[in-house]
C-alpha cells in the first residue's frame, strides 16, 4: 500500500504549513488548498484519502458535500475542523458529511494522536 494522501482545506498558510509539516513526518503525503474551490479541483484530480477542511473555511459545508459526490468520494475520511467543540457547527458539518471533528488550534500531540492509528490500520 502506498503513502495515505491527506489534505489540509484551510485559508490560513501558517495552519497548513503546521499541519503539513506535522503530518508528513508521520508519513502521510500532504496537499494543500487554501480555498473550497482549489480543494475540489484537487480532489477530482487526485482524491486523497483523508481531507481536513476547516471550519472557517469559505464554502467549507459545500466543499465536504462536492467531496461526498465524486465517484469514489464517499470513500474519503472527512475531518471537520472546528475551533470549540460547538454542537450547532458540528451538526452542520456531519449533516453535509463529515467523518470527525478536529478541534483547533492542532498541535502535534493531537495529529499523533488521531493520525498514527490511521497510518496502522
Amino acid at each position: 500500500m502506498g503513502m495515505q494522501r491527506l489534505m489540509i482545506a484551510d485559508s490560513s498558510d501558517v495552519v497548513r504549513k503546521v499541519g503539513k509539516k506535522i503530518l508528513s513526518e508521520l508519513g502521510f503525503l500532504v496537499m494543500e488548498a487554501s480555498t473550497a474551490r482549489e480543494a475540489l479541483k484537487r480532489c477530482e484530480g487526485e482524491l486523497p484519502n483523508i481531507v481536513i477542511v476547516d471550519a472557517g473555511l469559505e464554502g467549507a459545508l459545500d466543499l465536504i458535500a462536492n467531496i461526498r459526490a465524486l465517484p469514489e468520494g464517499k470513500d474519503v475520511r472527512i475531518y471537520y475542523c472546528v475551533i470549540e467543540a460547538d454542537l450547532k457547527t458540528m451538526m452542520m458539518g456531519k449533516r453535509a458529511g463529515a467523518n470527525d471533528f478536529l478541534l483547533k488550534p492542532f498541535d502535534r500531540k493531537i495529529l499523533t494522536t488521531i493520525f498514527t492509528d490511521r497510518i496502522a490500520a
